[in-house]
């Protein structure tokens, strides 16, 4: 059965990605009555001839020209046409719906001023599975993104549902409706705010947090074959470190490592690299990152971030034009996502290097099972180190890169949507890093010959990564390997998760 999301208080970070991953999205009666309110007084407003910026004027380095009355329905018009200019690979489906989701919750907080009728088209879009063709590249804020959104309200633009490109009028068709003609501010209200650099982050953190879990996987995969040292995860690591986060990895490293045997006297050392011995604080500083972002995204989801603002009555209206649309918070928790999932991977490829390692791994060279006229995963080291490095370019926080646009209006930027988007991208090679491990692990566990007590958990996450991919013997293409594990951890919790 399908869930169904209300929206009567503000969303939750949880509750976008249950609508991004396919569920329903509702409101309740006071939720609508809020938007239909907010309209009334942007309408009295009009009425009552004070000036508002982009109500009845120009928007922008253009905010001092005041636009009639008769123009108004066409400056709403010609708002979405010209911000569409977004330029690169559509967003996938998840994300634009997490934009949507994010959106409709933004209106729903009654402050924006868009019309029911408008809302109503975006909300049954959403329920009927169809999706606005949204181009990634173009954006400083979020102005291109939602401005392809946007379009199919005025039956512009293209979507997908069920695979299929269909025009914006179909789309409208599908769901009983015509194109609408926006009114003063609607068109601005469609592009304004920060629900696209929202959306987006909130399905990144998500994203990373659930890799979080196979990373600890993963690591006790790997320290199952190569640690030497006894007793790295009791002691002080639990007792010293004030963080939830080590905490929690540690925990989950004792449960995967439970009944695993001890290195043999003969291989014991009295230190591991910090690749393995450092496993709980890197990845518990991950997971104290994330806790902090949470909240965040989560306080971004209860403000108004439209510009401008409606307030007051339809008796006494008003209209605040402030700076509620910059998405400062947004853009360096963006950042934060982008540099600690980097990290993730970043000690997990060195990882994979000690598996494939003949020096250090005591394991056959590079995990093949035919050494000489086979590579093993050599080559797939390669491949975890290009994306690491991928990582480290993208890292680089988007909220630095400053920039003046709009003749000199608006002179400060934070990129927030970019600093987003460019986080799934850093997810997403995260996750390919980390089925690498997995594949490695597997494959030295397969390799290992001396008969060790292995531990009914990581038995047990072994039997799933063969079900998934059997050994490899240099005998297929690796990077289908490779796409596959990551399909099969994507969105799925690992075995015996503890924590």
């Amino acid at each position: 059965m399908t869930q169904t999301v209300l929206i009567d208080d503000p969303l939750t970070p949880q509750q976008i990605l249950a609508v991004a991953r396919g569920a329903q999205l509702a409101l309740s009666d006071q939720a609508i009555a809020r938007i239909k309110m907010a309209r009334d007084i942007v309408e009295a407003f009009v009425d009552s001839g004070a000036r508002g910026y982009g109500i009845n004027t120009g928007v922008g380095a253009l905010c001092d020209i005041v636009i009639s009355a008769e123009n108004q329905s066409a400056l709403s018009h010609n708002i979405l046409f010209s911000h569409a200019c977004g330029m690169g690979e559509p967003l996938e489906i998840e994300a634009v719906r997490a934009i949507m989701a994010t959106q409709i919750n933004n209106y729903a907080l009654g402050k924006s001023g868009l019309s029911w009728d408008c809302v109503e088209v975006l909300l049954l879009l959403l329920n009927a599975g169809i999706t606005p063709v949204v181009p990634s590249r173009g954006s400083v804020g979020y102005l291109t993104q939602t401005a392809s959104i946007g379009l199919l309200v005025v039956g512009a633009g293209q979507a997908t549902l069920d695979g299929k490109l269909i025009s914006a009028n179909e789309a409208l068709t599908k769901i009983g409706r015509t194109p609408r003609v926006l009114q003063a501010k609607e068109g601005l209200s469609l592009v304004n705010g920060t629900p696209c650099a929202t959306g987006l982050a909130i399905l990144a953190h998500a994203r990373i947090s659930e890799l979080a879990n196979w990373a600890d996987a993963a690591s006790a995969l790997s320290y199952s074959v190569l640690a030497r040292q006894s007793e790295t995860f009791t002691g002080s690591t639990v007792m010293l470190r004030r963080s939830a986060g080590v905490q929690v990895t540690t925990e989950n490293l004792l449960g995967w490592l439970d009944g695993v045997a001890r290195a043999p006297e003969a291989k014991r050392s009295t230190q591991d690299p910090l690749s393995l011995r450092a496993i709980p604080q890197v990845h518990g500083a991950i997971r104290d990152e994330l806790s902090q972002i949470h909240d965040v995204l989560a306080t971004e989801l209860c403000g108004v971030s439209d510009n401008p603002t409606v307030g007051g009555t339809p008796s006494e209206p008003k209209v605040f034009s402030q700076a509620n649309a910059v998405g400062a918070a947004v853009a360096f928790a963006a950042d934060r996502i982008s540099i600690v999932a980097a990290q993730l991977g970043a000690i997990s490829e060195r990882r994979v290097d000690r598996l494939v390692n003949p020096l250090v791994s005591d394991l056959p060279a590079f995990l093949t099972t035919e050494a000489g006229t086979g590579s093993g995963f050599m080559i797939a080291q390669y491949t975890a180190t290009s994306l690491v490095n991928e990582n480290r370019m993208l890292g680089t926080p988007a909220s630095l890169g400053n920039g003046i646009t709009s003749g000199l209006q608006e002179d400060i930027l934070t990129h927030a949507t970019p600093a987003a988007e460019k986080a799934l991208r850093v997810v997403r090679n995260v996750g390919l890093i980390l089925s690498i491990e997995l594949l490695c692990g597997a494959q030295a566990q397969d390799l290992i010959t001396e008969d060790l007590q292995r531990g009914s958990r990581l038995q047990q996450l072994h039997r799933m990564l063969r079900a998934a991919v059997p050994i490899y013997k240099d005998d297929r293409p690796l990077n289908a390997d490779i796409e596959r594990m990551f399909d099969e951890i994507s969105g799925q919790k690992p075995p015996f998760e503890l924590a």
